[in-house]
């Protein structure tokens, strides 16, 4: 890397975690008023749900400059058997380095090791309000061949040729039931529309869900604005549509 390109690179650097504090000053600050009632509480769920993804898109940017591309769905085995998730592999990035060097990369993710991890899913895989299970994740990708999340291979910014901005990458997924360490996200193959239970779902999105766009903005998606073939577009990053 030239020192043009060093100087660039810390400089994308510093914006992001500029923006990485404010997200998280801002959490801090509005908690206390937000908690004050139930209508309140859910504006501070909703809050906390988008910084929340944020702060993932921030994740996988900084993984993006450190290793030219985003993570990939999944670590695979010799066999392409789905061993670690692309969770677990922007940890660094989440302020969680302690949690990644406990994870043995060798045993999958439901091996001795590594499913005692299972119980430590750190904060930012869930958030307020979520019911159930504290071991599975708040948040899945969408994943399949056409996606930036498209399976073993990992994939770059410039492979997004429909742009950043035009092309999903995850979404809240609550009612799913997926352990945040486990390798599996919503099937691009599978997705039907906004809000079923085993897909993109939210506890304060009707019929819908808030989004993670490529270029780490976040939105709320449902099925009354987007219909399935809109959506699907969204899901591809090289799709021309």
């Amino acid at each position: 890397m030239d020192r043009q390109g060093k100087e660039k690179w810390f400089s994308r650097k510093i914006e992001l975690i500029v923006v990485a504090v404010i997200l998280i000053v801002l959490t801090l600050l509005l908690l206390p008023v937000l908690q004050q009632s139930g209508h309140d509480y859910d504006s501070y769920v909703r809050v906390t749900t988008r910084n929340h993804l944020k702060l993932i898109g921030l994740a996988l940017h900084n993984y993006h400059d450190a290793y030219g591309t985003f993570p990939p769905a999944f670590v695979a085995d010799d066999n392409g058997k789905p061993m670690h998730s692309w969770r677990v592999l922007i940890l660094p990035y989440l302020d969680q380095r302690a949690l990644y060097e406990q994870y043995d990369f060798s045993e999958p993710w439901n091996g001795p090791n590594n499913v005692k991890l299972v119980t430590q899913r750190p904060n930012i895989y869930g958030y307020p309000g979520q019911k159930g299970d504290a071991t599975v994740t708040a948040f899945a990708a969408i994943a399949g061949k056409p996606c930036v999340f498209q399976g073993s291979e990992p994939v770059a910014i410039k492979d997004i040729r429909d742009g950043t901005s035009n092309t999903l990458v995850a979404g809240e997924a609550v009612g799913a039931g997926i352990p945040w360490t486990k390798p599996q996200d919503v099937e691009f193959d599978q997705f039907t529309h906004w809000g079923a239970p085993a897909g993109f779902s939210s506890d304060v999105v009707v019929g819908g869900a808030y989004a993670l766009f490529a270029d780490v903005s976040v939105q709320s998606i449902s099925s009354d604005e987007f219909d399935e073939k809109t959506t699907r577009a969204l899901f591809t990053r090289a799709g021309g549509d």
